[in-house]
């Protein structure tokens, strides 16, 4: 597998041909009067890891359509949607809304339609003796929404009735005590408009419009020859476009493998969840680079890739700083070195003289 760390080896042999850096044969001394900036020899574990490219923005977008019972969810979570099906679209949320429980995802005929939470749509007229799990769900959010005098529970009461008048008489609608299908939309969470598919004055009927969740993530078509680097709850680290970095963990990946065209690769979807939104500043529709962990090497000697020196017969060293308090440049020793794994600005080194705490040059 063609790791990215691959190439950051070949771009740190590169810094080392272009900086001019050399030295003896094998243990050849330095000189000059001062010894140059160093850093120790450390015990530490790293990771390398495969770049990958993904998008930042709100997630995948579900429709929300008037007369219908939907599906799809916000940002990919599910839930599902359901409208009134009759009247005319006296209002439309604008691109970018957020709407919450309880708020009006549209209005029809000046009456709001608002959304509610939940996994089940809205199939049927709940009224007093109508039991079921759509029933829990619909009191769940009324008493979400500050309502109470009923129990919670699976059975439509009375009690569930007179409290949906009071909601019914705060919304302006008619005090049924009754909830009739496409009465309300269904969305698992607070939701965000992505597009309008209809305009005030339409009828209502067909798609209203699009929406995503409120939080942004990171999706990626990644190729299938790196699925086994994402696994679920992994740690990522993302790479914005302004060139600053944040934290992310994969939340789903894929089952189905996709190709767009014959000549694309074969990808599948996966999403990573980022936790310090104020992080993202205001990117939306974003490309981003993802950094995914394809191995650790725990407990390895690592110097920073600066310190190494091409050696004229090939392969690297380290100049090795003597212990002494009075050591000078002129007491450098230069010491050959096996490399291992190149990450994180450091690598893997081993050699004879090399040990930890070991202070070596780092040129400037």
């Amino acid at each position: 597998m063609a790791l990215g760390v691959l190439a950051m080896a070949a771009v740190g042999g590169v810094g080392l041909a272009s900086a001019g850096l050399g030295g003896g044969g094998g243990s050849g001394p330095s000189s000059g009067p001062k010894v140059p900036a160093t850093a120790s020899v450390e015990r530490t574990t790293l990771t390398e890891t495969q770049k990958v490219s993904g998008t930042l923005g709100y997630g995948d977008t579900s429709s929300l359509s008037a007369g219908s019972s939907g599906g799809g969810g916000g940002g990919g979570k599910g839930g599902s949607g359901s409208g009134s099906g009759s009247g005319t679209i006296t209002w439309l949320p604008s691109p970018g809304t957020k709407i919450s429980r309880g708020e009006a995802a549209y209005r029809v005929d000046d009456r709001p339609v608002p959304l509610l939470y939940g996994k089940l749509p809205l199939y049927r007229t709940l009224k007093p003796g109508v039991s079921g799990s759509d029933v829990l769900q619909f009191e769940r959010n009324l008493a979400a929404l500050g309502y109470g005098g009923f129990d919670v529970d699976k059975d439509y009461s009375s009690a569930t009735a007179y409290a949906v008048k009071e909601w019914q008489d705060d919304l302006g609608m008619a005090k049924t005590g009754e909830v009739t299908a496409g009465s309300v939309v269904i969305a698992r969470d607070e939701i965000r408009v992505a597009e309008r598919r209809a305009q005030v004055g339409d009828k209502a009927s067909g798609p209203l419009l699009t929406y995503t969740g409120t939080t942004r993530v990171v999706s990626i078509d990644l190729d299938v020859k790196y699925q086994s680097l994402a696994k679920v709850d992994a740690p990522v680290s993302i790479e914005l476009p302004g060139g600053g970095t944040t934290k992310g963990t994969i939340s789903s990946v894929g089952k189905v493998a996709t190709q767009a065209k014959a000549d694309d690769p074969t990808t599948v979807k996966v999403t990573v969840e980022v936790g310090r939104q104020q992080a993202l500043g205001s990117y939306d529709k974003a490309p981003v680079d993802v950094y995914l962990t394809a191995s650790k090497h725990a407990s390895v000697l690592a110097v920073p890739v600066g310190a190494l020196v091409a050696l004229p017969g090939g392969g690297y060293g380290v100049q090795v700083v003597p212990g002494s308090a009075a050591a000078t440049a002129s007491s450098l020793k230069t010491v050959k070195v096996e490399t291992g794994v190149f990450a994180q600005g450091q690598v893997e080194v081993s050699g004879s003289g090399i040990a930890e705490g070991t202070k070596v040059v780092v040129p400037t």
